[in-house]
């Protein structure tokens, strides 16, 4: 009984709260999860921390697993996207939660896909006082830590700095960091410096500190390069400590099932403010203590359909088995293929059918009318329409089949397409287009190969071929804001500005505080 009111009753002050979110960091690289070499500042914080050993992500991208993670849902039921569709202003969210409960709000990111004023996370920022981030669309000649992300270590000066200015009352942190050389190290010393700001403050001890990673990387594992599509453990085990104030049940490790959806809840309930009753994960707490048993871990990807016209997929964590919902069902025996290399779904069909109809009513349980926010408005598809764009290939987020192209069969045009893309992220299109011209002319429906495309040729000031793939890009998702900006940036470098205008217009309604777009449409309107 101690154990259960001990958290409530410090709660009362008001912990003050940090989450440290990693991408693409992986479970089994982490020292304090038997990897070696270690990761020394995370494995210091796991000796003071909650340990938990499974714990899962319900996607395998940035903007959709962050979603989760702040606001307590499930992908189906924020409706997020990494083509930028808004966050629903009636959904719960943490941060708009916390600074209602008095608490100081920051937050620091370091990639262009969770910069809430860029285009591509609409609507993050509520709740929060002051959002770092500042990014803006990539640019011939410009490396992506000029255009699109920043460095570990800068991200870490920065929120470090932010602590050190901050007073004592409560408040709560975001930092988000990523490394695209997939550098443990360089992660390991952000997280200290975090630490080590608190320390300095003698905030640590009081402190509620959450670190986790929205998603793995799966770095070849399945024969996928960049993730974004697979549900395996590669990109969906991820390591996760919860610091208790007080440095409460310090070590213990948790072997049971826990999911990122639980966080936000968790979060709630040791800074003692009233639960959610939209939430739909549960507080860790309850794991932690026994009482939350071992819950099956769901995992969606719609990005193999709204990136490439592939299936979506589902996956299914259950006793010992591993479910993948595809074309082509995958069921593996964890105990026995911990890797999940021998698909025994033809050996087991009573099992792939139970457990195939388990993760088929879950996810239609958790759906929620809230993945609306992906949709187009009525006016955005009429000002689409009457720049000609007919019978645009709109879909549902939350759509729940699992016919189609199975993604196991194309991951190598995933591969080669992000290959691509991250040279035009990087400023250097010269290097990607011969290689997506010959995609799409293979494959004229691979929305982010047009786009892509779109991009690099506008880069080369190429403005007639741009314009042909970004149209294409958006016939085939009206709703990307990305798609939408691009195309009127380079309709108004060629000369069309009325029409610039409006998909400049449309950019914005999905994301009304995007600069960028702004000082665009102020130009385009203008001339």
């Amino acid at each position: 009984m101690l154990l259960v009111l001990a958290v409530p009753a410090l709660a009362a002050s008001r912990p003050n709260i940090i989450l440290i979110t990693l991408d693409g960091t992986r479970a089994d690289r982490m020292g304090f999860l038997g990897a070696k070499p270690g990761t020394p500042q995370l494995d210091a914080l796991a000796q003071k921390a909650l340990v938990f050993e499974r714990a899962y992500a319900q996607a395998p991208t940035t903007v959709v697993s962050h979603s989760t993670i702040l606001t307590g849902l499930y992908p189906q039921a924020h409706g997020m996207t990494e083509f930028g569709s808004p966050l629903g202003a009636s959904l719960p969210y943490l941060p708009d939660l916390l600074r209602a409960g008095g608490y100081k709000t920051a937050a620091f990111a370091s990639t262009i896909q969770l910069d809430p004023h860029s285009g591509t996370a609409g609507g993050m920022d509520r709740g929060f006082a002051s959002f770092d981030a500042g990014f803006h669309a990539p640019r011939a000649g410009e490396g992506r830590y000029i255009s699109g992300e920043r460095r570990v270590a800068d991200v870490a000066l920065r929120a470090a700095s932010w602590l050190q200015k901050t007073g004592v009352a409560p408040f709560f942190l975001w930092m988000q960091i990523s490394d695209s050389s997939n550098g443990e190290a360089a992660t390991d010393a952000a997280v200290g410096k975090i630490i080590a700001a608190l320390q300095a403050k003698k905030l640590f001890e009081g402190a509620l500190i959450v670190v986790v990673s929205a998603r793995g990387e799966p770095l070849g594992a399945h024969g996928e390069d960049a993730g974004g599509v697979f549900l395996y453990d590669e990109t969906i085990h991820v390591p996760l400590l919860v610091k208790l104030p007080a440095n409460q049940m310090a070590g213990k490790r948790v072997p049971g099932r826990v999911q990122l959806v639980d966080i936000a809840p968790t979060v709630l309930d040791v800074a003692g403010l009233p639960t959610v009753s939209k939430m739909q994960g549960q507080s860790l707490l309850r794991v932690a203590r026994g009482s939350g048993g071992d819950q099956p871990a769901y995992a969606r990807s719609d990005y193999s359909r709204q990136a490439f016209g592939w299936s979506p997929l589902e996956s299914w964590r259950v006793s010992k088995y591993l479910l993948v919902r595809a074309p082509k069902a995958e069921l593996y025996d964890l105990t026995q293929d911990p890797g999940a290399a021998k698909n025994v779904a033809g050996n087991f069909k009573g099992t792939l059918d139970t457990l195939a109809g388990q993760v088929e009513g879950f996810g239609r349980r958790v759906a929620g009318e809230t993945a609306a926010s992906a949709k187009l408005s009525s006016s955005e598809i009429q000002k689409l329409a009457s720049l000609g764009y007919v019978g645009l290939n709109q879909q549902a987020a939350g759509s729940a089949t699992i016919a189609g192209t199975d993604p196991k069969d194309k991951i190598a045009v995933a591969n080669a397409v992000h290959k691509a893309l991250a040279a035009i992220e990087d400023g250097r299109p010269q290097s990607a287009v011969p290689a997506l011209e010959a995609m799409v002319a293979q494959d004229a429906n691979l929305y982010l190969a047009q786009y892509a495309l779109g991009v690099g040729c506008l880069q080369q000031a190429k403005y007639a071929p741009a314009i042909e793939h970004l149209r294409k890009a958006i016939q085939l998702m009206p709703e990307s804001a990305w798609a939408n900006f691009q195309m009127g940036v380079a309709l108004l470098k060629s000369g069309d500005s009325k029409t610039a205008a409006t998909h400049f217009e449309i950019a914005l309604s999905r994301n009304p505080k995007w600069t960028e777009a702004s000082n665009y449409l102020a130009q385009a309107k203008k001339r």
